[in-house]
């Protein structure tokens, strides 16, 4: 490998997973900007998104050896990413007891260009109020261009049931959410 860029995520992976420091810090370099902004998206706090970024780079140190091509490196790592997520909501929950507030603040429009801002504020908020099944589907689909299949793959979920979320979620922003 003589780039980065040259080298496919699949070698990365198999070399970090045999050892290689410089392959996995590769791997995170090229990807952590993916993980952060998933991160923001289901969380929708920069400081939380923060702390599950470094947690989950943490994690990849002893979960890269698990990475067996099946599946795109990128869904593989958003499975991670998503269940990172999932696991601080549920900490949250559990020592809180507060409902579930996410905010979306990235992802799912373009950059507003202040001819849109305040359509751009609504799809947030809008986005931000649907049930958390329908939102996940959303960000994944919409927000991290995966496919239904890849989406499914990551929620744990049949194919058929993230088209049903992301039916539903365009049904109710259409609705007015």
């Amino acid at each position: 490998m003589t780039r980065d860029t040259e080298a496919s995520d699949l070698d990365l992976a198999g070399a970090a997973a045999a050892g290689d420091r410089a392959a996995f810090e590769s791997l995170l370099r090229r990807h952590y900007d993916r993980i952060h902004a998933l991160a923001w998206q289901l969380t929708g706090s920069r400081s939380d998104a923060e702390d599950v970024a470094q947690d989950v780079c943490c994690a990849l140190v002893a979960k890269i050896g698990t990475f067996r091509g099946e599946a795109r490196f990128t869904t593989w790592l958003c499975g991670i990413v998503y269940n990172a997520c999932r696991d601080l909501r549920r900490r949250r929950r559990s020592l809180t007891g507060l409902a579930d507030r996410l905010a979306l603040f990235a992802g799912l429009a373009a950059a507003p260009d202040g001819r849109d801002l305040y359509d751009a504020i609504w799809l947030k908020s809008a986005i931000a109020r649907l049930k958390p099944a329908y939102r996940d589907a959303a960000v994944l689909v919409a927000g991290q261009q995966l496919s239904h299949a890849e989406a499914a793959e990551i929620l744990g979920v049949a194919e058929s049931t993230v088209s049903w979320r992301m039916h539903e979620a365009r049904r109710l922003l259409a609705g007015g959410a």
